[in-house]
């Protein structure tokens, strides 16, 4: 395993560096790669973010989205910059499998892999690896590598604090989960005073919806959303022909399982979407309650133990029972 010191080393000259992050990144994802991108740039360095598939529009604002290459919408010019990278960076996600056809490249590069994650269970493939599971965000962690590690205060820039300050308030839904600790707070005052704008970032990112993404969410909440009082658990469920008679794209669903969340009493959220090609679930919990665990055993997936998502190549309908079916194994931690 690559030490700090070795790594400085090598960034003390300019590199060529692909930074990639996991598929349909959220806020902390595209924040936290494009934060460390306009760091790396300042150095000289050769860097390239590729994103392995598209992204929600309200991440497009973020300085540098101009030069984010989409793997799926590029594969050739992909391909050959992940072949001649020096450095990989992986961010915010903790296995190849990630990042979908893009982790066969990365897996098979002669590039030195920095890992930048807080998920739980790292696979073994980086060189190199910055990871806390107790940090909110990766956005967090790249602040902290930064400044810290590499001792580089003096270039987080405005550029690198409005997209490492998105990354933080995504990830920790406005500074309201658990994991937002005093830490939290003082890199985001730094990252203010660098010249992120709170207000407008807040206003960019949860404010700029479509009129039908809307008129999509007013259709889950009142005739989507099922509640099992006895297993203090909401599901939103959501079918190919609801995507389609609404336009949803990719970014639409971002949320929406929090609104379950938010009944009074629910410990257990869950948001069942038919994809294309799979089911997919995400997972919110309240407390100590493992929604990690149910993806993990049940769902091909993982995650945080409050924020957790599966999948699964059963029928829609299949995977809802499924999922209820589940609930009596874990009834007496969901009404404790």
């Amino acid at each position: 395993m690559l030490d700090i010191a070795s790594l400085t080393e090598l960034l003390a000259q300019p590199q060529k560096i692909v930074i990639t992050t996991h598929h349909k990144p959220d806020g902390d994802a595209m924040g936290s790669s494009l934060g460390l991108y306009n760091y790396l740039i300042q150095q000289g360095h050769h860097a390239k973010v590729i994103a392995p598939t598209d992204y929600p529009q309200n991440l497009s604002w973020l300085p540098g989205n101009g030069d984010v290459i989409i793997y799926t919408e590029n594969i050739p010019r992909s391909a050959q910059l992940i072949a001649d990278a020096d450095i990989i960076f992986c961010l915010d996600f903790n296995a190849l499998s990630r990042i979908n056809d893009m982790g066969i490249l990365v897996g098979e590069s002669s590039a030195l892999k920095v890992m930048i994650d807080h998920h739980l269970e790292p696979a073994d493939f980086d060189d190199y690896r910055y990871w806390d599971i107790n940090a909110c965000a990766t956005a967090q962690l790249v602040y902290k590598f930064i400044v810290k590690e590499l001792n580089h205060p003096e270039l987080i820039n405005k550029d690198v604090a409005v997209c490492l300050y998105t990354g933080i308030m995504t990830d920790s839904a406005s500074f309201s989960l658990p994991k937002t600790t005093a830490e939290v707070h003082l890199i985001v005052a730094a990252l203010i005073e660098a010249g992120a704008d709170g207000y407008y970032i807040h206003e960019q990112v949860y404010n700029d919806s479509s009129e039908s993404r809307l008129r999509f969410l007013g259709m889950c909440l009142s005739e989507k959303l099922e509640v099992l009082y006895e297993y203090n658990t909401a599901i939103i469920t959501v079918s190919k022909q609801d995507l389609e008679k609404y336009n949803v794209i990719t970014g639409d669903t971002e949320g929406i399982v929090n609104y379950a969340l938010s009944i009074s009493g629910i410990r257990l959220a869950a948001f069942i979407v038919e994809r294309t090609d799979m089911v997919k679930l995400s997972l919110r919990s309240k407390g100590e309650f493992p929604a990690n665990d149910i993806c993990k055993k049940y769902f091909n997936g993982g995650g945080h133990r409050n924020a957790a998502g599966g999948m699964s190549n059963s029928s829609f309908e299949e995977v809802v029972n499924q999922f209820k079916l589940i609930l009596p194994e874990y009834k007496k931690l969901l009404i404790q």
